[in-house]
């Protein structure tokens, strides 16, 4: 297939002619034709839609690199879903169902015959059909082989620099990759430390499927194998005819004129690597007991052990009674709760955790943003530097950057038939996984023996859809983070007996003095045209132990102890390929039920939902592992073989895990939501922050009253999702009990009763951040938007941190962050970024609130902290932080940063598609919205 382009102007014919000849590469060749595969029934009847801005398209050669920097031009399909997925904003209060289209791709099986743009055959059993609308390939095979391997080609054509990044984070070498700028030095520290592994180890995790899931382990290890000849094929022609993406040649891999160089080949490993860093950020889950333990003891310290257990268990929020919940008919499924009375518990001596070092032998530009720019030709210095600050800047990636958190980020609704108007089941799904150019996951159909899906997979692991639609169902993710990673507290010890100090490097593993093994990444590198950080290196290290990962050192009870981090899903990084592959299988899935036991194979934490013709469902997958009885899963515990995972066995690192049954699951409920909140009574939260206000609520309100009215259309649907997308949640949900405390008396200062009006304005108008109109960049109630985001951090302070103090109250925000607005470039999402609202002090200030308004609250704060539980020196208190945030000026508000000037609220907020390669993108209006999203309606079934 032929590198998609646009026409462009002259001057850019003439930058591209400075580089030779040689860049205007012949077109690959196609394959014979291949023979048509049996046709496949649709039974979605053109009811099924989806979106993935920007575009379809995430290779660019140098020739369109350069023209994207020059003058803003872009290749063919990198950004034709941009606009669609924008528009919603502004569209959506008048959508239709017949509408849709305007807004979403038509994501029917197959491409008509006057919509092909284009047909490629890399093998005679295999065609890769585009269509022009959006240049989505649409993989039809003959063969099981022929299939996976134009899967495999196609990720090629349209992810080959991508794919060739992420396996390199996996295996923690970005830097000498990519470059040494700051931000990919702190990516690789990040996600390495997570999944260390020695190429032994991948090796391993390839056999252990291979050997251990029957028959589809092995058809899934030899559609992987196909899946990667595919790509390593697209490789080699895209070198050999110079239409490879240009990032080689701007970071050294690839000279320009000569066309020496090597794109390395991809093996089945790198795969395993792929697949650490996308399983391991979307659906992990659990971890941070280190963390959790140190504010367990600001509390007990503060207020003895006693009252300080009770104080921090109501703000850990474990089993909140009001919290919004997916399966809301009561149902409840038990696993890691509080037990009566926890055994093994090992908490640290105060003041005595230390971070384990991962960082070793630096050189040069090694923890520095230190910059040496090269000399580079004429023609690419459009391009220098694009890497300068990152090919991946801090923060913008979920679980990276400064004070990270795992971000789910990915939302559901669903209506079972009986309340909709066509009586089939609706479902409004997709993950949200960042805004990147190319996205991380890209569309494609596949077609072959015993696979009929179309939808997404994430780039460099996508044998299989993993989320998207069948013939005659569809299927989506949220991230479940139920807790699935434990901390070990390992007594540490010396080999000759001697006495163990904090820096010892054996462990007694059930009675025997065991070596640490110790795991190394080497990495250097030299200034590029692409990233000119300065000549540097280093070494990262890290600790494996039987019980996982070294995370921390400390004493407990005067004896010195490795903290360790074991996640289940370690050294199955790939296994929930056997889960994927049912999923793809229309043999397999026929119904709801069938459909919940294919989920039931995919070993990562998340929420999946089904929808067909008659049922809509819900199941939550997950490697929950069988703890020992009366351990809290919610703090580190000692490693003694009475406090193991029951049937553990460290090798492969396999234990007993929960059944089917005891897993979250539903058929047939009124109605599904789910935005990364809690499941079900007795599943318990792994962390902080599921309580009585959750952006949950802002589906689920709006999704209820759907559902008692009845009738409910695919378009009226959507709008509740995009609604809810551009509605700030402490607007909606917490502004009205700020008010009732601030109006319990009037408001005498006239600047502070004008604010007061402004927030009661923007509350009655839905509280939304929007633009008044389509274009102006500028929101409706943009004063009142700027109160709220200068007032949110600075009444979560004046409400708590006098009654906490500030060591309590800085051990608490260090588990949880206060803010997590679309402004709030602080928080755990960064900058840029949608999604918002995920975490934040919401269901504390509400309880808190209540308590002070006298209201009923289920599963109150243990104290009352809003003025010390005194309603007048709490509107005292609210009062005086809201005089602050009136007096700060929007430029403090809204700091500015390389894409925006200080000041600009709308910019602030904007979703950037972050540039993983050459190709930048326009910055879209703020939605707090899936990434890829499907709108689907099946009216028929087989």
């Amino acid at each position: 297939m032929p590198p998609r382009t646009v026409t462009f102007r002259a001057a850019t014919a003439a930058a591209v002619i400075a580089l030779g000849a040689t860049l205007l590469a012949a077109s690959p060749q196609a394959g014979a034709a291949a023979a048509e595969p049996a046709p496949v029934t649709d039974y979605c009847q053109g009811q099924c839609d989806d979106i993935l801005p920007p575009g379809e398209n995430g290779n660019a050669t140098l020739v369109e690199i350069l023209g994207n920097k020059a003058f803003g031009t872009h290749p063919a399909h990198s950004d034709d879903q941009l606009d669609r997925y924008n528009g919603l904003v502004a569209g959506h209060t008048g959508l239709t169902d017949q509408k849709l289209t305007e807004f979403f791709n038509d994501a029917s099986f197959g491409v008509p015959k006057d919509q092909v743009e284009s047909v490629t055959s890399p093998r005679d059993d295999v065609t890769i059909t585009r269509d022009k609308a959006s240049g989505v390939p649409h993989i039809k095979g003959t063969t099981r082989y022929g299939t996976e391997f134009g899967a495999g080609f196609a990720a090629g054509q349209d992810r080959l620099w991508l794919m060739d990044l992420f396996r390199h984070i996996g295996r923690g070498e970005l830097t000498s990759f990519a470059g040494g700028a700051l931000a990919n030095q702190g990516l690789e520290q990040q996600f390495w430390p997570q999944a260390p592994y020695t190429e032994a180890d991948l090796e391993a995790q390839v056999e252990y499927i291979r050997t251990h899931e029957g028959a589809r382990g092995e058809q899934a290890m030899a559609d992987a194998q196909a899946y990667v000849d595919g790509i390593n094929a697209y490789r080699d022609k895209s070198k050999n005819g110079r239409y490879f993406p240009g990032e080689y040649v701007l970071t050294g891999k690839i000279d320009a004129i000569t066309n020496v160089g090597e794109i390395q080949p991809f093996k089945l490993t790198d795969l395993i690597s792929i697949a650490s860093v996308v399983g391991g950020q979307f659906g992990g889950g659990g971890g941070g007991e280190v963390t959790a333990a140190l504010s367990l003891l600001a509390a007990q310290q503060k207020y003895g052990v006693a009252e300080g257990t009770r104080v921090w268990e109501s703000f850990r929020q474990r089993e909140d009674p009001e919290a919004v919940l997916t399966v809301h008919d009561g149902t409840s499924f038990p696993y890691a709760g509080k037990p009566d009375k926890a055994r093994g518990t090992a908490l640290p001596d105060s003041g005595s955790v230390t971070a384990e070092p991962l960082i070793h032998d630096r050189t040069g530009s090694a923890g520095t943003d230190r910059k040496a720019p090269v000399k580079a030709p004429a023609a690419l210095k459009k391009a220098q530097g694009i890497y300068d600050d990152g090919v991946i800047p801090e923060g913008s990636l979920p679980g990276s950057g400064s004070g990270a958190q795992r971000r789910g980020m990915s939302n559901a609704l669903l209506v079972s038939g009986e309340h909709t108007a066509s009586g089939n089941p609706i479902a409004v799904f997709g993950p949200q996984t960042g805004y990147f150019a190319p996205q991380l996951m890209m569309l494609q159909e596949l077609q072959g023996p015993g696979i009929s899906a179309r939808g997404v997979s994430f780039a460099g692991v996508g044998m299989y859809i993993q989320m998207g639609r069948g013939q005659d169902y569809a299927w989506s993710a949220t991230s479940a983070a139920q807790d699935i990673t434990d901390t070990y507290a390992v007594d540490l010890c010396e080999p000759d007996g001697s006495t163990p100090t904090k820096d010892s490097t054996h462990y007694l593993y059930r009675g025997t003095c065991t070596a640490m093994e110790t795991l190394e990444r080497t990495n250097s590198w030299t200034p590029t045209v692409a990233d000119s950080t300065a000549k540097g290196s280093y070494r990262m290290q890290v600790r494996r132990t039987n019980y996982g990962i070294v995370t921390h050192r400390a004493t407990v009870g005067g004896k010195p102890v490795a903290y360790t981090s074991l996640r289940s899903t370690y050294r199955h990084e790939a296994d929930s390929i056997i889960g994927f592959q049912m999923l793809n299988d229309p043999s397999y899935v026929t119904d709801a039920a069938s459909f919940q036991q294919a989920a039931s194979h995919i070993d990562y934490a998340f929420n999946w939902f089904y929808a067909d013709s008659r049922t809509a469902a819900f199941y939550n997958s997950g490697m929950n592992p069988v703890r020992a009885a009366d351990v809290d899963p919610a703090l580190p515990v000692r490693a003694e073989r009475a406090y193991e995972w029951q049937g553990y066995d460290p090798a492969a690192n396999t234990a007993a895990y929960t059944p089917f049954a005891e897993h979250p699951h539903s058929s047939g409920q009124d109605y599904y939501i789910s935005w990364n909140n809690k499941q079900a009574k007795g599943y318990a939260a792994a962390g902080f922050g599921l309580s009585a206000v959750h952006r949950g609520d802002l589906l689920d309100q709006r999704v209820s009253k759907l559902v008692e009215q009845g009738g409910v259309t695919r378009a009226s649907l959507t709008r509740a999702m995009a609604e809810a997308a551009v509605t700030d949640l402490r607007g909606e949900q917490l502004l009205p009990e700020l008010l009732k405390v601030i109006r319990s008396q009037p408001v005498t200062d006239p600047e502070l009763n004008s604010a007061v009006q402004q927030l009661e304005s923007w509350r009655a108008a839905g509280s939304q951040r929007r633009e008044s109109s389509p274009g102006s960049h500028a929101y409706t109630h943009a004063d009142a938007v700027r109160i709220m985001d200068a007032w949110w951090p600075k009444l979560v302070e004046a409400e708590f941190r006098p009654g906490l103090g500030d060591d309590l109250y800085g051990a608490l925000t260090a588990g949880l962050a206060t803010d997590e607005s679309p402004a709030a470039s602080h928080g755990p999402s960064g900058a840029h970024s949608g999604s918002a609202f995920q975490y934040g002090w919401w269901g504390f200030v509400d309880k808190d609130l209540r308590q002070v308004l006298g209201r009923p609250v289920k599963g109150p704060l243990a104290r009352t902290y809003c003025g010390g539980g005194d309603a007048s020196a709490c509107r005292d208190a609210l009062l005086a932080s809201l005089k602050q945030a009136v007096a700060e000026p929007a430029t403090a508000v809204y700091p500015g940063d390389d894409n925006c000037k200080a000041g600009e609220q709308w910019c602030t907020d904007s979703i950037v598609h972050r540039p993983l390669g050459g190709i930048a993108q326009k910055a879209i209006h703020w939605q707090n919205r899936p990434t890829y999203q499907q709108v689907v309606e099946f009216p028929a079934h087989r």
